[in-house]
């Protein structure tokens, strides 16, 4: 048996299961324009599959907020698969709806002052583009020239360091994340993995934020990374395909393991 089947039978056999996963770049290709990100029609198909398993949970654990998160995942108010939305700061629970924390007059105000001053900052920065979410902003660089993209950054560093000093501070691919609320995916994790009282987690991610849910995994768990970068995941895979690919093999594993 491959090191890659040996994982998937060994996740699938347990008593209660959570799949938790990243979605850009995970489940769906990384886009320009990032709101037209969709999930690929393979990684749909397995997921519906795993998410009417019995004993089995899907959840998508995404820096994107969860307004953003809803609307490229197309989730629809009847869907099984929960939601974890910028980093674990909010969720989405079948049944229950949005569980987002009470709104902060302070915070929301100095999100506004520092989004309007990034956005002064870096314009006319070709290629560069200030998103805002719901606890502070992000800089995308994806289509912005190397130099333009350190100049971008450094722009907005200084604002931040200058005005926020105490907001956390997140770097991904071609976007850097800034925000008042310090959740992680590993809390995230932690959060539904109490919510559902599972007994192992399958998480997997291909992104530098993806790292703190990896790193937090137990014995019982399973880390996946997608790509080939550095990763504390046990299992790699090529790209959204071949992920797509291994939660379907996962389905059909765990199908035969619950009969």
């Amino acid at each position: 048996m491959s090191a890659r089947a040996d994982a998937i039978a060994k996740i699938a056999r347990t008593d209660r299961l959570l799949v938790a996963l990243d979605f850009d770049g995970t489940l769906s290709h990384l886009h320009d324009e990032p709101m037209k990100a969709r999930m690929i029609p393979e990684a749909r198909a397995a997921i519906e599959r795993l998410a009417a398993l019995p004993d089995t949970t899907v959840a998508f654990v995404s820096g994107r907020s969860l307004h953003d998160l809803r609307e490229i995942a197309e989730h629809l108010d009847d869907s099984p698969v929960l939601l974890a939305g910028s980093h674990g700061a909010e969720f989405w629970v079948p049944g229950e709806g949005a569980l987002e924390p009470e709104a902060d007059e302070v915070d929301d105000a100095l999100r506004q002052a520092l989004y309007d001053h990034a956005v002064t900052a870096t314009e006319g920065m070709d290629g560069v583009w200030i998103e805002p979410k719901s606890f502070g902003l992000g800089v995308h660089t994806r289509t912005a020239s190397p130099e333009t993209a350190a100049a971008a950054d450094a722009a907005v560093d200084a604002l931040v360091a200058a005005e926020a000093p105490h907001w956390r501070r997140r770097s991904g691919k071609n976007i850097v994340e800034y925000a008042f609320r310090h959740e992680g995916k590993d809390s995230a994790i932690a959060a539904l993995r109490a919510r559902i009282g599972a007994t192992a987690v399958l998480f997997a991610g291909d992104d530098v934020t993806d790292e703190d849910a990896l790193v937090s995994l137990g014995d019982a768990d399973l880390g996946v990374h997608v790509g080939e970068s550095e990763s504390a995941a046990s299992v790699f895979v090529a790209n959204v395909e071949d992920l797509a690919a291994f939660l379907d093999e996962l389905a059909t594993e765990r199908a035969y393991k619950r009969e």
